[in-house]
């Protein structure tokens, strides 16, 4: 795998970042804020887009945000299990961190909490 490449637009608040530049990708939203760029053949990352970067990385009132991850409850049982498969493993791993939330002892909702450094 290239070094990835990082591009941020300070108009649209847009960060982007590509892992195999110039593949051809399939989009996964992983929420409204997060979306995951596959290759479904080769089970890899090609990219991640964060929309409204700034307040993305803002902090909480008790340390770094975390965002849930609704996305997934729309993508079949099969691109479900390939995306967690994805986000658990580099380079996608060392730029968000999978936990969960568990409001009750019958209900998980993944959620994620982003590795980026702030805008320049």
């Amino acid at each position: 795998m290239t070094h990835s490449a990082t591009n941020y637009d300070e108009t649209s608040d847009t960060l982007y970042i590509s892992f195999v530049p110039n593949l051809q990708a399939t989009g996964v939203e992983l929420n409204e804020h997060i979306l995951l760029r596959i290759d479904k053949e080769s089970r890899t990352a090609v990219g991640l887009t964060f929309l409204n970067y700034s307040i993305l990385i803002q902090k909480a009132d008790f340390g770094p945000r975390s965002f849930p991850l609704t996305g997934l409850t729309a993508l079949t049982d099969e691109t479900r299990e390939l995306v967690m498969e994805i986000l658990e493993k580099e380079p996608v791993k060392s730029i968000l961190s999978l936990s969960t939330y568990t409001p009750t002892f019958s209900e998980s909702i993944p959620i994620t909490l982003l590795h980026l450094p702030q805008p320049a």
